[in-house]
């Protein structure tokens, strides 16, 4: 099973995606360590994510984690999983407050010039893009240059050798 989960045809462009989707999880996920307040637990309690104190560091360790595992080619798909819950849970709590030009649940409204639609597609430019390469990822895997692509390929050499 986890061989067919490893096993991709996408091309070793692939490696692109994964490049600046696992580049910029990484390095978000360290900034909220090196920045709390203005990018962790500070921000957290800003925007109205409840247990900031505890969320922040996880969600910074769940965004290293998995980005360097989307760099590396490891177990892509596994790790494109919690980093699509992660935007999920961001575009809701920071984004659809700017559509909506009102708080959202627990979500606070951040101060801006403007709200609606335009001003939300404006802000949630790289979240969509991360989104959508997440979900290009989980789709075709990690491609040629992966260590998903080593490992399956041992893995079938081992089988055909039985």
């Amino acid at each position: 099973m986890i061989s067919r989960m490893m096993f991709s045809k996408a091309p070793a462009a692939t490696i692109l995606i994964r490049l600046m989707v696992g580049g910029i999880f990484c390095l978000e996920g360290v900034q909220k360590f090196l920045y709390p307040d203005d990018l962790g637990i500070g921000r957290f309690t800003k925007i109205g994510i409840p247990a900031p104190e505890v969320m922040a560091p996880f969600v910074g360790g769940v965004e290293i984690v998995c980005g360097v595992m989307l760099l590396a080619g490891l177990l892509t798909r596994l790790a494109a999983i919690p980093l699509l819950i992660d935007i999920s849970v961001a575009i809701l709590s920071t984004k659809i407050p700017i559509l909506l030009g009102q708080a959202f649940g627990m979500f606070t409204l951040p101060k801006l010039s403007r709200y609606g639609f335009l001003s939300m597609v404006h802000e949630a430019r790289a979240d969509f893009s991360m989104l959508l390469g997440l979900l290009f990822l989980l789709i075709v895997g990690a491609g040629k240059w992966s260590l998903d692509a080593k490992i399956a390929a041992a893995a079938e050499r081992a089988d055909d050798a039985q």
